[in-house]
């Protein structure tokens, strides 16, 4: 292993078409993805994930910028001639060839010998548990297993890089839980850097070493799961990691980067703000659910409001409040003996909120 990045993208722009029909699928993007690592590319359908993956691969070359692997830059190389492998959401495995020739295809077209080759096919089939289908086609296997095998055969070159293109998203709930469990597993036992690319934000939070988020070509943040969801830089990154309530609040003095902020219910609050919000303006706070306590009315509370709508999930329950002072907010409460047992629609109740729970968004 080399003390260089896996992946770097410098600068990268990417534009389909010319002139006014231009569409612009990445725009000015950098990004340092380290040896070992376990990357995800999140955003909504249309942000440029995709996009930067195949301009990793080399299935499209940028229009400005570099790709970089392990420090050299490979605009000029083939998809072939890269340490790098692609897992496509269609699996796409050869319907005549066996489990095991399906694995053994990338060898065979690379050259290896045929005991070299016999030797990995046999290690991938235990590295992905399918040695006892090693001799069934394609047809014969369940969606979970295809997916396997699709691992499989992108993982026996051993790449110095494994891109995966929503490799989970044609498996039901269960099994796609189950894979992501696996990919990890497979991520940490091979050393491979993987760069995985999902609209789903569980399978990001699930699996990654860190996360990039990505909208309208941009990446907006980047960090740990934990930081992505706890902190998040502005309101597009805290709507899209989680459920997330905003409520709007004024800024009544600052020193530095310290001031009082105003809740809409009069309470006031010391919180770490943006250099650009001005006193007397508004800033806006997001607060997760499961960060608010709910409470008896005339409690010591920050918001006060009444019962819309309870909804029973198993593991919890959520409750929809309209606040008191305008607009409505969720809270997730786990299932297990407490005050929110006997609350019905439309009782009125007292909101408490830890002042580090609400995070004070950029603008």
């Amino acid at each position: 292993m080399t003390g260089l990045p896996a992946v770097e993208a410098k600068n990268v722009t990417k534009t389909f078409g010319a002139g006014p029909d231009a569409v612009v699928a990445l725009d000015n993007v950098s990004v340092t993805i380290q040896q070992n690592e376990f990357f995800t590319l999140l955003g909504p359908s249309g942000c440029g994930k995709t996009t930067l993956l195949r301009l990793i691969a080399g299935f499209e070359l940028p229009t400005a910028g570099s790709i970089l692997l392990e420090g050299q830059e490979v605009a000029h190389l083939p998809p072939f001639k890269r340490m790098v492998n692609t897992v496509f959401q269609s699996y796409a495995l050869f319907p005549h060839l066996t489990v095991a020739e399906n694995i053994g295809f990338g060898l065979k077209m690379l050259g290896r010998r045929r005991a070299d080759r016999d030797a990995q096919i046999e290690k991938m089939l235990k590295l992905v548990k399918m040695e006892p289908m090693r001799n069934r086609k394609v047809h014969q296997l369940s969606g979970g297993q295809q997916q396997r095998v699709a691992l499989a055969r992108a993982l026996a070159p051993h790449p110095k890089v494994l891109l995966l293109d929503e490799p989970l998203s044609a498996l039901d709930l269960k099994l796609r839980k189950e894979m992501q469990i696996e990919l990890k597993r497979l991520q940490h036992e091979t050393g491979i850097t993987f760069i995985f690319v999902t609209h789903d934000q569980e399978e990001a939070l699930t699996m990654s070493d860190r996360i990039a988020v990505m909208s309208h070509g941009k990446i907006l943040q980047i960090g740990t799961a934990n930081e992505i969801y706890e902190h998040p830089v502005d309101r597009f990154v805290a709507d899209f990691i989680g459920e997330t309530n905003f409520i709007e609040a004024e800024v009544m003095q600052r020193i530095g980067n310290r001031g009082q902020i105003r809740l809409p219910s009069g309470i006031a609050l010391a919180r770490e703000l943006d250099p650009i919000a001005p006193v007397g303006g508004k800033v806006t706070l997001a607060i997760r659910p499961e960060r608010i306590d709910l409470v008896k009315p005339g409690a010591d509370c920050q918001l006060a409001g009444k019962v819309e709508n309870i909804v029973y999930f198993g593991t919890d329950t959520h409750f929809h409040i309209d606040l008191d002072t305008g607009g409505d907010v969720t809270v997730r409460v786990q299932n297990r003996r407490g005050f929110q047992e006997v609350l019905k629609q439309g009782d009125a109740v007292g909101l408490r909120i830890a002042p580090e729970a609400m995070q004070v968004l950029k603008d």
